[in-house]
């Protein structure tokens, strides 16, 4: 083999491997996606004999999946909007203020953003039935909250540092308070951390199916990530063709909320130039 065709095996080579990985991943969305529209869908991937829109049906009109459907989205937009505020509050000083012990909270904060979930979640099992949040909506939220916070607050912070002080310092010139400064000057230039630190918070939650599992009981308080137990009955048989449509289904909160955002991301810091002179 000379040294030509060895040149374009390497060529070659990166893009064959990325090629398969890609198949791989894409195997799977394809088989829900045919699957969703299958009157007799299976677990293996076959082309439908007829192409049906029952199971959308019977999975939009079902009242429980609807309920589902508001509680999870209750819960991942309450947890997105609460953290961000918070986040942008705890950022704040962070970014602005010299702090004498800011250097070792920055490293608990990021070290609390590598800590797994599953690691605390005997004691805060023990904490929820102690202060009656157990079987608690509300209680799931506050949970969310706290655990996002750190990822929350180091996102923040980095995009604040980038954010200049010149017209925030102009508009405590014209007599704005520090919230109004933050709410009218330096959140609109963060759009794309907001909206960033936002969309990870929504499909953490979102897609978080051992929390909620954990801390609630009542099926009438599970919210979408649950309601998939409801396809498996006894024997792990499962109705696939209903089971793909919900996943389709429970697939477009984070897709349409990605796709509204890229608007205000990709914007980015373009208003940084734009200082008072």
């Amino acid at each position: 083999m000379n040294a030509k065709q060895r040149n374009l095996i390497y060529r070659i080579l990166p893009y064959l491997i990325l090629t398969v990985i890609g198949i791989c991943f894409l195997l799977p969305l394809l088989w829900v996606l045919v699957a969703s529209v299958d009157s007799n869908a299976l677990q293996s991937l076959k082309m439908p004999t007829r192409f049906t829109g029952a199971n959308y049906g019977a999975v939009i009109t079902n009242g429980e999946n609807q309920r589902a459907f508001l509680i999870g989205l209750f819960m991942s937009l309450g947890q997105a909007v609460i953290v961000v505020i918070l986040g942008l509050l705890a950022a704040y000083p962070l970014s602005r203020y010299q702090m004498k012990y800011k250097k070792p909270f920055m490293l608990t904060i990021l070290f609390m953003t590598s800590l797994p979930i599953t690691a605390v979640m005997v004691p805060v099992y023990q904490l929820f039935l102690s202060l009656k949040l157990y079987n608690n909506i509300f209680g799931v939220i506050l949970f969310y909250v706290a655990s996002s916070m750190p990822y929350g607050i180091w996102m923040l912070k980095n995009f604040m540092d980038s954010v200049p002080n010149d017209m925030e310092e102009a508009a405590w010139v014209d007599g704005a308070s520090v919230f109004t400064g933050i709410r009218k000057v330096v959140a609109p230039l963060m759009i794309p951390g907001i909206c960033t630190v936002a969309i990870f918070t929504f499909s953490g939650s979102w897609g978080n199916f051992f929390v909620p599992y954990i801390l609630l009981q009542s099926p009438e308080n599970f919210p979408a990530s649950l309601k998939l137990y409801q396809f498996f009955g006894q024997y792990g048989m499962a109705d696939y063709g209903k089971l793909a449509a919900f996943s389709v289904l429970y697939a477009l909160p984070s897709v349409v909320l990605y796709i509204l955002s890229q608007q205000f991301m990709s914007k980015g810091f373009g208003l940084q130039g734009g200082t008072k002179g």
